[in-house]
């Protein structure tokens, strides 16, 4: 779940004629102004009519069209507030803004984000996925486990890149200015450049120090 008006902006369509069911921290922070300092972004709190009326901490199920739909919660990726669906009947994962099909994501630190949050989730949801499955990124085209499994190299990959740049006492500046192989190149074509994508990971990791 992403907090920005991009994500969560048809709330307000969807709100006054279907319930809207999101993990707790969702709620919290809709309801409240936010304010981000990297992206230079103030979002201003949603009305009552986009917040979620039914919320939960780790898991919840709906039973729809002849199928259970699990939302599992898995913390500190994207932001605090990310679910990633599972329709079981279908077959199908719906990933959100936890997975940019091709491209390095964006990771809202200030949201309670967290570069290697999110590498361990992507990690355990690939362990788990059944034969055959079809997944849908929050950017990018559909995709299947493959996709995934492309995107969760790219995380463990370009994360200890700067991990060991940042363990040989190298700057931010540094960091960027020696980039990424050119593996990772078409990654950056998207929201998120390389440079900007060294730098989330650098802030990420520098927070735990």
């Amino acid at each position: 779940m992403c907090l920005t008006p991009t994500t969560t902006g048809g709330n307000i369509a969807f709100g006054p004629d279907a319930p809207i069911i999101a993990q707790t921290n969702v709620r919290k922070r809709l309801s409240e102004e936010q304010k981000s300092k990297f992206f230079n972004r103030t979002t201003p709190a949603s009305p009552k009519e986009a917040l979620p009326v039914i919320t939960f901490d780790n898991a919840v199920s709906v039973f729809f069209n002849g199928e259970e739909i699990k939302v599992i919660h898995f913390p500190h990726g994207h932001t605090d507030g990310d679910s990633v669906i599972f329709f079981t009947g279908s077959n199908v994962v719906h990933m959100g803004d936890d997975f940019f099909n091709g491209r390095f994501p964006v990771v809202d630190l200030e949201a309670g984000g967290d570069v290697e949050g999110m590498t361990k989730n992507v990690g355990d949801i690939v362990s788990k996925l059944p034969a055959g499955v079809k997944i849908i990124p929050g950017h990018g085209t559909l995709t299947d486990a493959g996709g995934l499994k492309a995107f969760h190299n790219m995380l463990v990959q370009t994360t200890d890149i700067v991990r060991k740049r940042m363990a040989a006492g190298k700057t931010l500046d540094q960091i960027k200015a020696e980039g990424l192989p050119e593996e990772w190149k078409s990654w950056g074509s998207g929201f998120i450049k390389t440079d900007l994508w060294l730098t989330l990971i650098y802030n990420s990791l520098s927070a735990k120090h």
